[in-house]
């Protein structure tokens, strides 16, 4: 019998039921307490979380929806993996997209010191050593200020919708050796052609950036 973890456990109040649970799982797979090829068992999920076999089989059918889960036959749910085909088409769509909002961030002329302030922190937490889980959570933060600086919500919400796949990739990018280091250095050529409000600069910093973690990413599925 699985062990309840109080980590997923949700309360009653606020948010409707099915949606603080669907927030608790679709976290759980974005911070890999849940790792990318696990069987999500509905047996455990109910006792880890304490809620009914059908608010689960409804939470399990909207994260298969959001494309963080997949249904095989036989095995049930199962956190998503992306194929090698599936991850280059993220990248080139990150990359065209986050080109735009780079240049969408100087040309609104958005808060360079909020966008400076998010690289800091990734700068931190990657010298300090940390995980992989608080460099990813720095990273969001990062992309939060310049989605948010770029003030285009269509680019936001096509983002948003890749979340997952682009979070599971860049786990497997910033694994790799020396590709903390880089991605930093990446992001302060970004950071700096906003800040010379350089629309054109950025762009490509933002491309670039993105195009060398598919280069990393998609040697990992060869």
């Amino acid at each position: 019998m699985a062990q309840a973890d109080s980590s997923m456990r949700v309360g009653r109040v606020a948010a409707p039921l099915r949606e603080q649970v669907l927030e608790v799982l679709r976290q759980a797979i974005l911070d890999f307490r849940f790792q990318p090829g696990q069987r999500l068992i509905e047996r455990e999920l109910i006792e880890q979380i304490g809620v009914s076999r059908t608010t689960i089989r409804e939470v399990l059918r909207e994260l298969a929806a959001e494309g963080l889960v997949t249904t095989i036959p036989q095995k049930g749910a199962i956190v998503v993996v992306p194929t090698a085909e599936e991850a280059a088409e993220v990248y080139e769509v990150r990359a065209a997209l986050e080109a735009l909002a780079a240049r969408r961030f100087v040309e609104r002329r958005a808060d360079v010191a909020a966008l400076r302030a998010a690289f800091a922190e990734v700068e931190s937490v990657t010298r300090d050593g940390g995980d992989i889980r608080a460099m990813l959570r720095a990273k969001d933060r990062f992309y939060d200020v310049l989605l948010e600086g770029a003030g285009n919500g269509s680019v936001r919400s096509i983002l948003n919708g890749l979340q997952a796949r682009v979070r599971m990739l860049r786990a497997a990018s910033l694994s790799a050796p020396g590709r903390p280091e880089q991605t930093v250095a990446e992001i302060r050529a970004l950071v700096e052609a906003i800040e010379a409000r350089d629309a054109d600069g950025a762009a490509e910093a933002a491309a670039s950036h993105v195009g060398r973690a598919a280069e990393v990413g998609l040697a990992s599925h060869a």
